[in-house]
C-alpha cells in the first residue's frame, strides 16, 4: 500500500510539473493561433478567425465575401493574412496600421464576428484555460493589448517563402519552374508590366491603387478615400501580396473575378470591365496586347508562387 501512495504521489506530482511546464512555456504566438481558431470571440460563438481565413487556402476564403454573424454577408472579400509582416497599413483600405490595430476590428465588426471587445474579454477572465495562458505569457490576465498581440504574433508566423519559384530564383535551381513559368516571369516584368505594383519579397508595393472597379453605380466601393479623406483615394485599394495567389480564388477587393485566368483577362483588356470606372489608374489606360501563350505563361509563373506546404496539402 505504501508502494501505490508513493506511486500515486509521483505520479500526481510529476502530472503538476507537466501542467505547469505546459503553461509556463506556451508561447504568445501559440496562444494567438489557439485564439485564432476558436469561435469564443464571436457572440454567438460559431464563429472563428479562421472561419473566413481557411489555412488550405492560404488563410483567405474561397467565396467573393465571406458571411459572418447571423448570416450577414460583407461587403468585400476577405484577403490572405499570410506575408503580412512586411505590410505597414492592413485591410483593403489601409484603416489599420499594424497587425495589433487589424486583429481586433473583425471581432467587434457587427457584419463579422459581432462582440465588442469588452465582452470578448469578459469570456476570455471567466474562462479558466485562457486566463492561464494569458497569465503565462503576459503576466496578467486577458485585455485588449495581449488579446491584440498574440493574435498579431500568431499572424506573424504565416509567412511562406518556399515556393518553386523560389528555389529557381534564390536557390538557384534551374529545374525547379517550367520554361513557360519562366517566360511567365519574363512577361511580368517586361510586357505586362505587373513589376510596376507587384515587386519585392511578397510581390507587393503595398500601395493603394484604383484598376478601374469603381464607377459610382454598380461598382460602388470608393475604397480607401473614406480612411484618408483624399480626392486622389477614390476606388484606390491595396496591393495584395501575390505569394500563394493560385490559392486565394476569387480576387479583387470585392471578389468579382473567379479564377486567375479572369484576373489575366482582366489586366489584359482593363476597359472590358471598366470602361466607366472613374480615377482608374494611368497603368490601367492601355491594353496590354498579349497573345493566348502568353496569357498561359503568365499563369504559370503565378502558379509557381504557391508555398509547397499548401501543394502537399492539397494533393
Amino acid at each position: 500500500m505504501k508502494k501505490i501512495t508513493i506511486v500515486f504521489t509521483i505520479v500526481f506530482l510529476a502530472f503538476i510539473v507537466a501542467s505547469f511546464v505546459s503553461k509556463s512555456t506556451i508561447t504568445k504566438e501559440e496562444l494567438g493561433q489557439q485564439l485564432f481558431f476558436d469561435p469564443i470571440l464571436s457572440r454567438d460563438s460559431t464563429i472563428s478567425c479562421a472561419s473566413c481565413h481557411k489555412p488550405e487556402f492560404a488563410f483567405a476564403d474561397t467565396s467573393a465575401v465571406s458571411i459572418g454573424h447571423g448570416g450577414a454577408r460583407g461587403k468585400r472579400n476577405t484577403p490572405s493574412s499570410m506575408n503580412l509582416i512586411l505590410h505597414e497599413n492592413f485591410f483593403w483600405d489601409g484603416r489599420a496600421k499594424g497587425l495589433e490595430e487589424q486583429a481586433l476590428i473583425p471581432i467587434e465588426n457587427p457584419v463579422e464576428m459581432n462582440l465588442p471587445i469588452e465582452e470578448a474579454l469578459e469570456r476570455l477572465n471567466r474562462n479558466s484555460k485562457y486566463n492561464g495562458r494569458f497569465k503565462a505569457v503576459f503576466n496578467k490576465r486577458p485585455d485588449r493589448a495581449s488579446l491584440a498581440a498574440a493574435l498579431a504574433a500568431f499572424e506573424r508566423t504565416l509567412e511562406t517563402s518556399n515556393s518553386s519559384f523560389d528555389e529557381w530564383k534564390f536557390s538557384d535551381d534551374p529545374a525547379a519552374i517550367s520554361d513557360r513559368a519562366k517566360r511567365g516571369f519574363h512577361l511580368f516584368n517586361t510586357k505586362a508590366n505587373c513589376v510596376k505594383c507587384h515587386f519585392g519579397a511578397d510581390l507587393t508595393a503595398n500601395e493603394f491603387r484604383n484598376i478601374g472597379l469603381f464607377n459610382g453605380k454598380n461598382l460602388n466601393d470608393s475604397g480607401r478615400i473614406v480612411v484618408t479623406g483624399k480626392a486622389e483615394d477614390l476606388g484606390r485599394f491595396k496591393t495584395p501580396s501575390l505569394r500563394n495567389v493560385a490559392l486565394t480564388a476569387p480576387y479583387m477587393h470585392n471578389g468579382i473575378l473567379p479564377t486567375l485566368k479572369d484576373v489575366i483577362e482582366f489586366y489584359n483588356d482593363p476597359g472590358k470591365l471598366a470602361s466607366q470606372s472613374i480615377n482608374r489608374d494611368s497603368l490601367m489606360i492601355k491594353p496590354l496586347q498579349l497573345t493566348e501563350q502568353e496569357k498561359d505563361d503568365l499563369l504559370a509563373f503565378l502558379n509557381s508562387l504557391t508555398d509547397k506546404r499548401f501543394l502537399v496539402h492539397n494533393k
